[in-house]
């Protein structure tokens, strides 16, 4: 009778066992289940949101075309570098030898005369960006739209654009650059300088390649003002324009 009992007791024991590794087998097939499902989508980090990754490339994409086409506005009037004095393009900084020495002889008016032709180049050459970045845009591909979103960094999309398409830009915006100078007299404004200070005796000549200087520098204030706008877009609902702006970027906190 005590045998029988006893027997009784372990398979009674059994069968708990067995059902709370059902049970416990449910629950890890359940998690599979939620694993496998969340990855075709991003929530963005911790952000409490729920699109796909389609939707996440979108929306970085647009997030910056927003922002170039924002911040090419804000440049490509007069005195939109001139009188920012963040993005504003200086004299050359291999040729500031050039500047103080000139200066020191009471040439300083046809220092300040070039620094303002080359803004106004810059202002009058920014325009024709747009096409050239947002061809750079379309190229972006959904993993990296991916990684951006979930970056904390508030201009993560401006400095992958930056990085993987400032030189291209750089050939494709020389020549507006280029004729901007040139319908602006910077460039002879440049050559009245370089030749005043090369006849100076003893100075050291200084050769500056004045198209690629003030492109690099236009471009690298586009790059700033786009990070401008990306920023809003990320941190400010009012500047969460369109629907998908507002399911990517809505929930994310920064």
């Amino acid at each position: 009778m005590r045998t029988t009992k006893y027997f009784a007791l372990i398979v009674f024991a059994f069968s708990i066992a067995n059902a709370k590794a059902q049970n416990m087998g449910d629950i890890i097939n359940k998690g599979r289940n939620v694993l496998n499902n969340t990855t075709n989508t991003t929530s963005g980090n911790s952000s409490g949101g729920n699109f796909t990754q389609a939707e996440a490339a979108q929306a970085i994409k647009e997030a910056l075309t927003n922002g170039i086409t924002n911040g090419v506005q804000k440049v490509s009037v007069t005195d939109g570098y001139f009188k920012n004095l963040t993005i504003k393009i200086p004299f050359p900084a291999q040729a500031k030898q050039v500047e103080s020495t000139l200066r020191s002889i009471g040439l300083g008016s046809m220092i300040d005369k070039l620094v303002l032709t080359l803004n106004r180049s810059a202002e009058s050459a920014a325009s024709k960006a747009t096409p050239i970045f947002v061809n750079s845009i379309k190229q972006m591909t959904i993993t990296d739209a991916i990684n951006i979103v979930s970056n904390k960094q508030t201009d993560a999309a401006t400095q992958f654009l930056k990085r993987t398409t400032t030189e291209q830009l750089v050939v494709a915006f020389k020549p507006s650059i280029k004729t901007a100078l040139d319908k602006t007299l910077a460039t002879k404004y440049w050559g009245e300088i370089m030749s005043r200070y090369n006849r100076i005796p003893f100075v050291s000549k200084v050769n500056t390649d004045l198209p690629d200087y003030v492109t690099r520098k236009a471009i690298d204030g586009l790059f700033y003002m786009v990070a401008q706008e990306e920023a809003k877009i990320r941190k400010d609902p009012l500047a969460q324009t369109t629907d998908i702006l507002k399911k990517v970027f809505g929930g994310i906190k920064f």
